[in-house]
């Protein structure tokens, strides 16, 4: 890497080099691209949920679930066979056509009807499917082509891409779904979704230039992963760093979907249509997103340079105990509704990138593969768990299911202070290099990494 002298106001406000300034700008843009199409579709989402009520939430999940079982393998053969910079394209591609699949049937079908439900309940599982894979797949590629220490400075900045792509999908929602209809946004966002693969082709252009002697183990490389369609999964067993982040994450997923639930039966109760359904959501994607691109653009790298990984991450486990402590007390919609904003929020704006940057120390095929595995099917699973839990505890109310799930939310604090730790510990192991550069494709000589 060209070690250049920083321009310093991008070094001392954004945490960005000179030269590495047209690689963050094309991952910012890839990022706002990726999450302004989901945005268009997620409040849509969201009212096809309402459409068939709170107490048929956990079987939406639960067909998730089985579709992510089903995705995620085909996935990793795809990672095995192809390289990294011929598969990530055609992954959006697909996607973009299903978009516009999905925009022909909403045409075709009445509002309410039968047909339209259950195309509502398809459109459910595939956009929980589309957004955990597009998201993912991009993290991945940050991974693969940002080194460790450039994570911790610059993965706060391209979240805050995301961030205000996904300030761009409700805003659209929220004005236009009610005037053109919602379905009439899909083209759009398809559109958005190619951009991405523009972004794609720029950066692995820098990834080239950048790394002219070791091509051949970066994202450029020609070569694929290898391994087996398993491998992601085998991988996590194996290495207890990964089995924890899947244990943090199931709690995220337990207390997410919990106040998902809850948001879920308010508003069906409340709004009749659609497109109003749509609109309603929206603005809370709206609050929630303005606040998460704050987080991201001012709070996040400073967060993890002065209080580490680990403190961060436990920032919104903590922001949960309080939280489901003041529904316990009370709880009442603007009660629900500001806590979700501001745990999504922390979320994407805290958490996430913190998150994305424990995988700048592991081997390149956990990168894709078992962070893939994890993001999705790993996920999804937490989701299916946390769906059928609380449809269990429903008949108890909300204030003692939020007292049933404090004790979880203190064990997700303990377990993201571990892995700050562990992170520490790995980066202290690993020589400072491009991550996909030979000395970090390999498995990383540490210490007592693995299970069993």
């Amino acid at each position: 890497m060209n070690n250049t002298q920083p321009a310093s106001a991008l070094e001392n406000v954004f945490g960005i080099r000179k030269e590495e300034f047209a690689a963050v700008a094309w991952s910012f843009v890839y990022f706002f691209c990726v999450l302004s199409s989901y945005y268009m579709l997620r409040s849509v989402r969201e009212s096809m949920a309402a459409a068939v009520g709170a107490s048929n939430i956990p079987w939406l999940f639960s067909g998730t679930f089985v579709a992510m079982l089903l995705v995620a393998p085909i996935f990793g053969w795809i990672a095995s066979r192809f390289p990294r910079r011929r598969f990530l394209p055609w992954i959006y591609y697909f996607f973009a056509c299903n978009i516009l699949l999905f925009w022909f049937g909403f045409s075709s079908v009445e509002d309410k009807s039968v047909e339209f439900v259950r195309l509502g309940v398809v459109f459910f599982v595939w956009l929980s499917v589309f957004n955990l894979f597009v998201v993912s797949v991009f993290w991945s590629f940050m991974a693969d082509i940002y080194t460790k220490s450039q994570s911790r400075r610059v993965f706060g900045i391209i979240s805050a891409g995301g961030s205000a792509g996904a300030l761009l999908g409700p805003l659209a929602n929220s004005e236009l779904s009610v005037i053109i209809g919602f379905q009439n946004l899909m083209p759009i966002s398809a559109a958005i979704l190619l951009l991405g693969v523009v972004c794609i082709s720029q950066l692995r252009k820098w990834v080239e230039a950048e790394h002219v002697e070791d091509i051949e183990s970066t994202a450029a490389s020609e070569k694929p992963l290898g391994g087996s369609l398993w491998t992601g999964a085998i991988e996590i067993f194996r290495t207890r760093f990964l089995l924890i982040i899947c244990g943090a994450s199931i709690i995220a997923s337990l207390l997410g979907t919990a106040l998902y639930m809850f948001m879920i039966d308010l508003v069906a109760e409340t709004v009749s249509t659609t497109d109003e359904r749509t609109q309603v959501f929206a603005r809370i994607d709206l609050a929630t997103n303005l606040l998460a691109f704050f987080l991201q653009m001012f709070v996040v790298k400073q967060s993890v340079s002065r209080l580490g990984i680990g403190l961060t991450l436990a920032v919104l486990p903590f922001i949960s105990i309080i939280g489901f402590a003041l529904l316990a007390l009370n709880p009442a919609f603007i009660v629900i509704a500001i806590l979700q904003v501001v745990r999504r929020s922390v979320g994407f704006g805290l958490s996430k990138p913190s998150n994305d940057m424990l995988y700048s120390v592991v081997p390149t095929e956990q990168k894709y593969k078992s962070k893939n595995f994890i993001d999705t099917a790993i996920y999804r699973g937490g989701d299916l768990i946390g769906t059928w839990t609380i449809r269990a505890l429903w008949s108890l109310g909300i204030p003692i299911i939020s007292l049933v799930l404090l004790p979880f939310a203190a064990i997700w604090v303990a377990l993201a202070i571990w892995l700050g730790r562990e992170y520490k510990r790995r980066d202290v192991a690993l020589s400072e290099a491009p991550v996909g550069a030979p000395s970090t494709t390999n498995r990383p000589v540490i210490k007592e990494e693995t299970n069993g």
